[in-house]
């Protein structure tokens, strides 16, 4: 593992360059080098990957992947940083790095990041899509959230993020970290923490406890999805007044496609009871809900 993620070489060459991190950004670096190592066997790199880095900052973690990987997109916000990863990375002809915000809007990826992965996917034949990342904690949720709505699909996720984010993700119902966000990940993704890091171990030191999380897309878990943007659409307004009884929730989520005796009819067919909370079904009675009404949507629309 190359020394250049310490905490000494990350000060000097900012140092150097008159800069410092930026909070607007996120930029926190890991530079605990097993860390580093973690975050990247989690990620079971081979020459037949193509790895998304969400956040170049100097090329540490970048220049590790690209001995390991067969291409590397990364992507910088920051053009100071991007300026001295460019002179990092220079040796390594499998990474490209591209000087732009990887959101194009809170719902969507910029389009030449994922352009850069096709790129990279048609060159290597059999390839995967992986994102690797000590993701920015601005950015991790709509980052994590998007990527299992594009195309390609992500084949996993290992990143690290903020720990309270990484518990939502894997909560269970009936609980104050259980969301719209841990339904949306659980029904399609095996999720896993696979360490929490405590503030010590970045530069400069986060307030917050985070934590390396690995996140891989099951594709029996997807199929039970019929219409993915409808159910994801709609599980998140089911979340707008989360203590709200699920009878009111899902008519005010559905009143455009459904009557309430059509939402009592269907809260009935499934067993749940009307003064439930969303936030107490669970992935598998949520996703029945949602595919439910939207049938039921159809055919109303359709007699």
């Amino acid at each position: 593992m190359s020394e250049r993620q310490t905490l000494t070489f990350l000060s000097k060459t900012l140092e150097r360059a008159g800069l410092q991190p930026k909070t607007k950004y996120g930029q926190n670096f890991l530079v605990d080098l097993n860390l580093l190592k973690i975050l990247i066997d989690g990620a079971d790199l081979s020459q037949q990957d193509i790895v998304l880095e969400i956040g170049t900052g100097l090329g540490s973690l970048t220049k590790t992947m690209a001995t390991k990987a067969g291409a590397i997109v990364t992507v910088e916000v920051d053009r100071d940083l991007q300026a001295l990863a460019t002179k990092e990375l220079k040796p390594f002809p499998n990474v490209r790095l591209l000087s732009c915000d990887a959101l194009r809007n809170k719902n969507h990826l910029r389009p030449e990041v994922l352009d850069s992965v096709k790129e990279g996917l048609r060159r290597i034949e059999g390839s995967k899509f992986k994102l690797v990342a000590n993701l920015p904690y601005n950015v991790a949720t709509p980052i994590l959230s998007n990527l299992l709505t594009e195309t390609p699909l992500v084949e996993r996720m290992v990143v690290t993020i903020q720990k309270e984010l990484g518990e939502r993700i894997i909560a269970k119902p009936s609980c104050k970290d259980y969301s719209a966000l841990s339904i949306w990940m659980q029904a399609q993704c095996d999720c896993e923490i696979l360490r929490v890091l405590p503030p010590t171990v970045f530069w400069p030191q986060p307030k917050v406890d985070s934590a390396i999380i690995r996140l891989i897309p099951n594709p029996q878990k997807r199929a039970r999805i019929v219409d993915l943007e409808f159910f994801h659409t709609r599980l998140r307004a089911m979340f707008f007044h989360r203590r709200k009884f699920l009878r009111s929730e899902v008519f005010t989520t559905m009143k455009d496609i459904l009557t309430k005796p059509q939402v009592d009819e269907i809260l009935e067919s499934l067993n749940l009871a009307p003064n439930l909370r969303a936030e107490n079904l669970t992935v598998e009675q949520m996703i029945e809900l949602i595919e439910a009404c939207r049938l039921k949507g159809n055919q109303n629309a359709t007699s």
